[in-house]
């Protein structure tokens, strides 16, 4: 939706350029608040632009308005000035009628505004473009829309297009681009972690208040992985997929993956948390050494006597500086979320998801069903309705399913938890944390597989391979990486262990991609479930925030 006008660059011209924006913004649906503002400062902007263009120019107005976000473009042809440009305070109240008066009232008015406001001056024209109505929805509906779209390109390349075209554009254009995206969040993740956490603990001036803290977290993260493998158990008895597979057909080379392997020694697990070199857990991104290091530096920053404020205020200005480069990174998604999806509608196929497609739904029934536990953790041991958190984090789901890695979400989550309300001490520890220690949604993914792979090769399984299974996907969950492509190699140590052939990943290789991308979304929204709980048991959610619309 977008129109245009032309006005004289004189006091008429400001009164019709006021007109035009409010009966544009009003046909649009702009609430009164919003378009005041937007004709005060259309006012002061043509105002200003009439007063320093040329004797024959007029002022051009553009107004768009998509998706919730509406926005006003002026140009006019003039010298160049600044918009803000300040004028001495006592040599305008000499004369209240001057024109610096006027000017000095103007900018001071619009410099209130200079974030919505960008002033350009090209070729000998003076350009203002302004945001009145910022969407809070724009980037949601963007990664959705490149979603849809990636699906249905995906589907009309491998459909009608040549199968060399199809392999070219995803071998040139598509994976490279979704490489390029992901390692940049890679690349971020491992300084976030540790920099977020250590900005965390800093603020701690009582340890035994973080030792608290710490422990309800964690504790609230067994909570809700003992409870998503439960789920996970549960929803494959319930439908119990897996047999209607041909396991003699395997639908792709499972070498690959079960060529590598997972240690799940508890023992080891807890011996590598402390890293051999400072910088190696950083190069490695591995999470346990970093959570290990950040925790370190964060208790010894406040030990150090005369130089802790300096430092503390050193790795708070890294923590925003690295949250904010993240926010850069994350500006390209709908970019990368379509090079994904259509990459991966390529190289999977209709086909592949109709085979596996009763182990894919069971596996969603469960992350539904762990969905509405979480409701229910949420009221009972939080006291709290589920109901805005819903309203809140749904937005945020679909970008994190978009990016199928719960290390590359952890600045998308702290974000969503700074919205609720949840003060920064806690989720500056939860999220990072919940990103190596908390995988329901790998739980689930785990479980359901597992037994469904064993099913479809008619393997026996006794109570106590059961038990094992479960202790070994607990300890799976937490030393898996948050990384794509992580859950085939769990689920390959997990097969061998209960005497499953470990070709049976063949089986469901194809949908690991889309499956990653819902299994991200349970491990995420299980971190922002326990933070809310945990900051409501430490009096640390903001109610009223968490409860407004």
């Amino acid at each position: 939706m977008t129109e245009k006008k032309v006005v004289q660059a004189d006091a008429a011209g400001v009164n019709e350029a006021i007109e035009f924006v409010e009966d544009f913004l009003s046909e649009y649906g702009v609430k009164k608040k919003a378009l005041l503002r937007a004709e005060l400062i259309v006012e002061e902007s043509v105002g200003s632009l009439a007063a320093h263009a040329n004797p024959t120019s007029d002022i051009r107005i553009w107004v768009k308005a998509f998706l919730g976000k509406a926005t006003i473009e002026l140009s006019s042809e003039g010298e160049e000035y600044s918009l803000t440009e300040t004028v001495d305070l006592a040599d305008s109240l000499e004369d209240e009628a001057s024109s610096n008066a006027q000017e000095m009232l103007r900018n001071l008015m619009l410099t209130s505004y200079t974030d919505d406001l960008k002033y350009h001056h090209k070729n000998g024209v003076n350009q203002i473009r302004m945001t009145v109505v910022r969407s809070k929805n724009a980037f949601l509906y963007q990664t959705l829309g490149a979603m849809i779209l990636g699906v249905a390109v995906g589907l009309l390349l491998s459909s009608f297009a040549p199968g060399e075209t199809s392999s070219f554009l995803d071998e040139n254009v598509l994976v490279p681009i979704k490489t390029m995206y992901m390692n940049a969040l890679k690349m971020i993740v491992a300084p976030v972690v540790f920099f977020s956490i250590v900005s965390c603990i800093v603020r701690f001036s009582d340890l035994s208040e973080l030792g608290r803290v710490g422990g309800r977290v964690i504790v609230m993260f067994l909570v809700t992985t003992c409870a998503a493998v439960a789920v996970g158990i549960a929803s494959f008895y319930l439908f119990k997929p897996g047999h209607q597979l041909n396991a003699g057909q395997m639908v792709a080379d499972a070498t690959s993956i079960t060529s590598q392997k997972m240690d799940v020694s508890i023992k080891d697990m807890i011996v590598n948390v402390v890293p051999t070199n400072f910088l190696k857990a950083f190069i490695d991104s591995n999470m346990l050494q970093l959570i290990f290091l950040a925790v370190l530096c964060g208790i010894a920053a406040g030990l150090i006597g005369k130089y802790s404020d300096m430092v503390k205020d050193l790795f708070e200005a890294f923590n925003e500086l690295f949250l904010k480069m993240t926010t850069l990174i994350i500006k390209i998604m709908p970019v990368a979320v379509f090079c994904a999806i259509c990459s991966m509608m390529l190289s999977m196929g209709v086909d592949t998801i109709r085979s596996v497609l009763g182990i894919f739904g069971t596996f969603l029934f469960g992350l539904a069903a762990m969905t509405v536990l979480y409701c229910l953790m949420v009221l009972i041991l939080g006291r709290v309705s589920p109901v805005p958190f819903l309203k809140k984090y749904a937005p945020v789901m679909l970008q994190v399913f978009s990016m199928a890695s719960s290390n590359a979400s952890i600045p998308i989550n702290m974000k969503a938890c700074e919205k609720m309300g949840i003060d920064r001490k806690i989720y500056s520890l939860s999220i990072p944390l919940g990103a190596t220690l908390n995988m329901d949604g790998t739980c689930i993914h785990l479980a359901v597989f597992a037994l469904a792979l064993a099913q479809a090769y008619d393997v026996q399984l006794s109570g106590a391979t059961i038990a094992a299974m479960i202790v070994s996907i607990i300890v799976l969950s937490m030393g898996a990486p948050g990384i794509p492509g992580s859950g085939l190699i769990c689920l390959s140590v997990l097969l061998a262990q209960m005497n499953v052939p470990v070709e049976a990943i063949g089986l469901v290789m194809g949908i690991d991609a889309l499956v990653g991308m819902f299994r991200t979304v349970g491990n995420c929204l299980g971190d922002v479930v326990a933070s809310v709980i945990v900051a409501r048991k430490q009096d640390a959610l903001d109610m009223e925030t968490y409860a407004k619309q």
